[in-house]
């Protein structure tokens, strides 16, 4: 910031102001801040169920192949569904994304094919309560620029200087704390963010700032 003693005698800047005129575009980019896309990619629906299936006497080929059973396993993980409900949101989805020749498996189907790949199916109720042990980390960095006394002399007569800057690394858990794992470098060092990690994944018991 400016030198504190020179702030009666230093050249005051009007701050500028801008005129919205794109209101169209600023609009919808709000809009899309709330919107919600789900999909599944290209790979798992070309392989999604088999059509012409194979008959040799010991029963006809699946038609649903692994990859179709794990991508609704995951599906019924992230959204904590039972199979049924599994079942009518994954049908819902393949409708939504216009492939109305798809159908997701039953839940029968479901249970006894996921059992046969080794995945446990989870039981879901409305007492289970989140690990304490477990938390969301985001780690983010920024730019923090140097200022000194001379910082205003630069500004009123246009003086070129070097300019300093510093790269900080924040981590931020759940609960919007930014807690002390903050590092200070001249560069941009990705390895940074595990350091971080291992700090705060230590000991529960960090110091916030």
């Amino acid at each position: 910031m400016p030198y504190k003693y020179n702030e009666s005698r230093r050249h005051l800047f009007k701050k500028p102001t801008y005129r919205q005129t794109n209101y169209a575009k600023y609009n919808q980019s709000l809009r899309d801040r709330g919107r919600i896309d789900i999909w599944l990619s290209d790979d798992i629906i070309e392989n999604w169920q088999t059509e012409q299936r194979s008959y040799n006497g010991t029963g006809s080929s699946p038609k649903y192949p692994d990859s179709t059973l794990m991508a609704c396993h995951y599906l019924r993980l992230v959204f904590k569904q039972p199979l049924r409900q599994t079942q009518g949101f994954i049908d819902s989805l393949l409708k939504e994304m216009g492939h109305t020749n798809l159908s997701c498996p039953d839940f029968s189907c479901l249970s006894k094919r996921l059992s046969k790949l080794g995945l446990k199916a989870p039981r879901f109720k409305k007492t289970d309560k989140p690990d304490e042990d477990l938390a969301a980390i985001a780690i983010d960095s920024t730019g923090l620029k140097e200022f000194g006394k001379g910082e205003w002399h630069q500004e009123k007569h246009k003086v070129n200087a070097k300019r300093s800057w510093k790269k900080a690394h924040f981590a931020v858990d759940d609960e919007h704390i930014i807690h002390g794992a903050i590092r200070l470098c001249f560069r941009t060092q990705p390895t940074l963010s595990f350091d971080i990690t291992r700090r705060l994944g230590s000991s529960r018991a960090y110091q916030a700032v």
